[in-house]
């Protein structure tokens, strides 16, 4: 899926000139000195954001069957993977992208710790894992999820699909491009205010590359929505000359 780049231009909200002023009379002394020898600088953060898809969906879905017979339950269930596998067999994803994995089996009697008045001695669990790149398919079919209970299967809680971004290393070089740009563009504004010129950089630091949800205050994990918003915030100090 295309992305598209989004910089966004952040000037820092402060600049700071030698070692900065925060620390008193000791950092504007020190300052002052740095001047004198001509290691003038100044700090600004580079901001870029980047609106990208999720390409990789991957969705549990659990089910489970109860019952005192483990020939009877252990029906069930194989019942209830048919169901699922053609349910989402049907809607075009390819049986290889549904895996199946280990099958729980608890047997309530021999818990002697087991409540008391629970009729049902056996329970077996089932997950199958749809892994796959088609997330728009799997978008589509986990608002389809209630035609399972129609097929007799009652899906588990948090069986919600997670969608991921994995091309992060192939939108990381522009993006620290956009960052080192956005930051240089503020420290030109700011050595432009004090009558200097900026030089080359000093040092820098590369900051850590998030993958949030596209919209700022969404309420869950940016693993729950399609699109996302990576970001990086680069700090970089430029030399300033007269």
């Amino acid at each position: 899926m295309p992305l598209s780049a989004r910089p966004v231009v952040l000037l820092a909200a402060a600049a700071i000139l030698g070692t900065g002023f925060a620390l008193g009379g000791f950092a504007v002394g020190k300052g002052f000195s740095d001047s004198r020898l001509g290691d003038r600088y100044v700090t600004m953060k580079g901001l870029a954001e980047r609106d990208v898809q999720a390409d990789l969906a991957l969705w549990p879905l659990r089910f489970t069957a109860t019952g005192n017979e483990l020939a009877e339950v252990q029906g069930k269930i194989e019942a209830d993977v048919a169901a699922v596998i053609d349910f989402l067999t049907s809607a075009g994803l390819p049986a290889e992208a549904v895996q199946r994995q280990r099958l729980e089996v608890t047997d309530i009697q021999a818990n002697p710790y087991r409540p008391e008045g629970v009729r049902d001695r056996f329970i077996i669990a089932q997950t199958l894992l749809v892994r796959t790149e088609d997330v728009d398919k799997v978008v589509d079919l986990s608002r389809r999820v209630g035609e399972l209970v129609s097929r007799g299967v009652v899906l588990g809680e948090g069986v919600a699909p997670r969608y991921v971004f994995t091309r992060l290393n192939d939108v990381k070089p522009e993006m620290i491009a956009a960052a080192t740009q956005n930051a240089r563009e503020g420290a030109t504004q700011f050595a432009a205010d004090s009558g200097s010129s900026v030089g080359a950089i000093r040092k820098a630091s590369q900051g850590v590359f998030q993958i949030l949800p596209r919209d700022d205050g969404m309420p869950f994990d940016e693993s729950a929505t399609v699109e996302k918003k990576v970001r990086v915030v680069s700090t970089i100090e430029y030399y300033l000359a007269d």
